[in-house]
């Protein structure tokens, strides 16, 4: 069975059930090995809906289903009440429910799952932020819409998974020169390790930053670097600097109970 990552300030929340999994626990096999949730690889499709099932299953969902969107790098955040029609995912980047037995979450492959609950509104909502998503305000619109279903800033608890980290994010002068240029703090956000090295950026700390500010109850960080360890996670970038020919994603989800 998946043995997933708890966040310490959403596991004492009553009525609220969640996990960052891991590539623990599943069937797929050759460079998906494991817990591969990714609907969009080149994986078995039965061995994907599968794992989706005993993650649901895991969080004692009353259907086998885990929905989670098409994901786009937008700031667009869904309410969802039921499973998709047609079982086509929606494009956007955040689903927002309170609808009891429901399983939602987000796929990521070193990007920033954020899991978000409000247990006094029974409201809860998975986010995918990656750098794309966070700049374009994806936390902000997740946590408006869990306000639109009565939701409440202060009674918010939110939680960031496993994702790149600084040290294996190196990225280009142009990503650190724009993201300065939006706001000159974001320059405490990048480390030059050497001369005539390329920046590295702290995703996790730009993510919990964003976050810092909205005024919520309980913010925690679970960000193991998904590149580093990859017996335990899949890695877009480490896939990319193999060359292999596909990867696995890990999936972070939260149901109300």
């Amino acid at each position: 069975m998946p043995i997933p990552i708890q966040a310490e300030n959403l596991s004492d929340l009553p009525g609220i059930r969640h996990g960052f999994y891991t590539r623990i626990g599943g069937v797929s096999n050759g460079i998906y090995a494991g817990l591969n949730c990714g609907l969009g690889s080149k994986d078995e499709r039965a061995a994907v809906l599968e794992n989706r099932a005993r993650v649901a299953l895991h969080l004692g969902a009353t259907d086998p289903a885990v929905l989670t969107p098409y994901q786009i790098h937008s700031a667009d955040a869904l309410i969802v009440e039921e499973p998709f029609s047609g079982g086509v995912p929606p494009r956007a980047d955040a689903l927002v429910t309170r609808t009891p037995g429901l399983t939602i979450g987000i796929l990521t492959a070193d990007c920033g799952p954020v899991l978000f609950a409000d247990p006094v509104a029974r409201v809860a909502a998975a986010a995918h932020a990656g750098w794309r998503g966070a700049v374009a305000g994806i936390l902000e619109s997740t946590i408006s819409r869990m306000e639109e279903l009565g939701a409440r800033r202060g009674s918010i608890h939110a939680a960031l998974g496993p994702c790149i980290t600084q040290p294996n994010y190196e990225v280009g002068p142009e990503f650190r020169a724009d993201l300065i240029a939006r706001d000159c703090n974001n320059q405490r956000f990048f480390t030059i390790p050497a001369l005539n090295a390329k920046p590295h950026f702290d995703l996790p700390a730009f993510i919990l930053a964003d976050l810092a500010v909205k005024g919520l109850a309980s913010i925690s960080s679970n960000a193991q670097c998904t590149y580093a360890s990859e017996s335990e996670f899949f890695s877009f970038r480490r896939t990319t600097h193999r060359q292999e020919a596909d990867y696995g994603r890990q999936i972070s989800a939260i149901l109300v109970a």
